[in-house]
């Protein structure tokens, strides 16, 4: 194996992986010592108040990470190598904190790629320069509409055309070349842009209008994710019930196995393909599985940790604040998880800390109930303990494990 592929993946001498079988291969699973990607939220204020927000359902403290809890952050980095990606995002507005560009700076200082998400409203055009020259390796930015209108709805407080204009100034600030492919054709260097797109009921019409938008705004990335209902409200908005009462996962039913071609749709093909995907099938495409595979975090599986603006460490995004979400319209209350706190403990430490890793290796097994298909009961209202005897944290109601909600 290339040493550079080892090197990305964590395998070194002495790790421990997982091999599962999958069509025609074996799937090889990072290794739980191997940390990948640290999610660091600079704080959680925002200067909008969207329908999808999880500020809706929570009494959290307001406030920014300081100078000295970030500094902790550099100098535990410094222990990885390779240094893990630094993404800036979590439950507030990254560029709502005066030292955006100085973290970016000092993250990029020390060898590690960094990304931020941002609504695109503060990106004005002395902070993209900033940020340009700091150099940002990839900005997401969130597009929930393709319309004024459409996109005011969910992104309240926001005016798409503002939006627009922002990223297109920055895509045009970036350092650029005329390329030899193509007469006139621009290529740009410096920070990709991505799209992330949450879709629900009010603007899944939208997805086609957004991605055509991205490109012409220069985007190279996109992300899509289903929306999360903090509220009550928003469970009119899912896209996925079928997903949360389907339980053709479960290995005690008979799944004919359906293996399709490359498909192409059209006019003719799409009302097949569709009742086709209505059935009950294990489906592949091309000798691929069709459908990600369920009962597996994301964030475990891609070697990531989270920190809030305080300082604590937690395992993912959705045990950073205690929160109320609906599963299946049932009201769910998650406890956040916190491991340690970099002001105390050198962020290697925590990472290493016996009972961390205990708690990736659990969770890697997924041996939780599985909540997001059942009826519900009692147990499924908080993630302090299961029907199969495992306490605080569980995740056996975690849409993110089903493939349903990500993050970029």
């Amino acid at each position: 194996m290339p040493s550079e592929v080892a090197s990305r993946f964590g395998l070194t001498p002495g790790a421990q992986v997982r091999i599962d079988p999958a069509n025609n291969a074996l799937r090889l699973r990072r290794p739980v010592t191997h940390l990948a990607k640290v999610y660091i939220e600079p704080t959680d204020r925002c200067n909008l108040e969207c329908r999808t927000c999880i500020r809706h359902a929570w009494q959290e403290p307001l406030g920014e990470m300081t100078d000295a809890t970030f500094a902790r952050i550099v100098e535990g980095l410094r222990a990885f190598s390779p240094r893990p990606t630094v993404f800036f995002g979590g439950f507030g507005e990254p560029l709502a904190h005066p030292n955006i560009v100085e973290m970016v700076t000092q993250a990029k200082a020390i060898g590690a790629r960094v990304e931020l998400i941002t609504n695109g409203t503060l990106l004005d055009e002395a902070l993209s320069r900033r940020l340009i020259q700091a150099g940002l390796d990839v900005v997401w930015v969130s597009l929930d509409g393709a319309t004024p209108a459409s996109y005011a709805d969910v992104r309240l407080g926001a005016l798409l055309p503002q939006v627009q204009a922002n990223v297109a100034r920055f895509r045009d600030l970036r350092p650029s070349s005329v390329g030899s492919l193509a007469e006139d054709a621009v290529i740009y260097s410096g920070p990709e842009i991505g799209i992330a797109f949450v879709a629900m009921k009010r603007n899944i019409a939208d997805l086609p209008m957004v991605l055509r938008m991205g490109r012409q705004l220069g985007a190279t990335r996109f992300s899509v994710t289903h929306v999360l209902p903090y509220t009550e409200e928003m469970c009119a908005e899912v896209l996925y019930p079928r997903i949360l009462t389907d339980t053709t996962d479960s290995p005690s039913r008979w799944q004919p196995h359906l293996n399709l071609p490359r498909l192409e749709a059209t006019e003719l093909t799409r009302e097949p393909l569709y009742r086709v995907s209505r059935g009950s099938w294990k489906a592949s495409l091309a000798g691929n599985d069709l459908v990600t595979v369920s009962n597996r975090c994301p964030f475990v599986e891609s070697g990531v940790t989270a920190i809030h603006w305080q300082g604590h460490v937690s395992p993912c995004l959705p045990l950073l604040h205690d929160h109320v979400s609906f599963l299946d319209k049932r009201e769910r209350f998650s406890r956040r998880y916190v491991i340690g706190n970099v002001a105390e403990r050198n962020l290697a430490d925590v990472w290493n800390a016996p009972e961390y890793v205990a708690f990736r290796e659990r969770v890697q097994r997924f041996d939780f109930s599985p909540c997001v298909h059942c009826g519900g009961c009692e147990l499924a209202e908080a993630n302090e303990q299961d029907c199969l005897g495992n306490t605080f944290p569980t995740c056996g109601g975690c849409l993110w494990a089903q493939g349903v909600i990500q993050c970029p």
